[in-house]
């Protein structure tokens, strides 16, 4: 490769840079993986309130990657713009749970492996990674501490269902001003 082959700055020279068959290939492969990725956190969801939003931006995530990385591999230029480009890109969105990170990190480097063409690792990779997740996330404990607030009409309706609650929980602590405050139910 020589320094004019490293600036080339033809916009016909670019078409021909990428294959239809290896866009198409990678693409349905991040498609593939990305879906996979959606599908184990769905199993391994262990959060209070579900997004399905996030499931499908990973979907999205590894196809975008794949997409970037592609372009990225066929020109120096490029690559040196995207880097400049992303550099100042701030995203504000938190990320409440610490799985999530992962899962992010999972879609990236996928579609990077991908489009990079190291497909038998992008694909290996991603079921071992699948099987590890399913096997270690999924030992929940059995005590989970979610809050539960009831409103009663009266003190039956709450007598009943602190007695539902109580056979359905490990430990409650019912707070209001019918019952003794703070007991605890076991």
């Amino acid at each position: 490769m020589t320094f004019q082959d490293i600036f080339k700055s033809s916009f016909l020279e670019n078409i021909a840079s990428v294959s239809i068959l290896d866009m198409t290939l990678a693409l349905t492969l991040a498609f593939g993986i990305g879906l996979f990725i959606f599908l184990i956190y769905k199993k391994t969801y262990q959060g209070v309130m579900y997004s399905s939003s996030f499931g499908v931006t990973l979907v999205a995530l590894t196809m975008i990657t794949t997409l970037v990385i592609l372009a990225v591999v066929s020109n120096v230029v490029l690559s040196l713009g995207m880097v400049g480009a992303l550099s100042i890109v701030r995203f504000r969105t938190a990320i409440k749970e610490p799985l999530d990170i992962a899962f992010l990190f999972w879609s990236i480097a996928v579609g990077i492996v991908l489009a990079a063409g190291m497909i038998p690792l992008g694909v290996i990779g991603s079921v071992i990674i699948g099987v590890v997740l399913l096997v270690f996330v999924n030992k929940k404990s059995y005590w989970n501490p979610y809050i539960l607030v009831l409103s009663c009409t009266d003190s039956t309706a709450e007598r009943k269902a602190k007695e539902f609650l109580a056979g359905q929980v490990q430990k409650c602590v019912v707070k209001s001003k019918s019952v003794q405050k703070g007991k605890i139910c076991e």
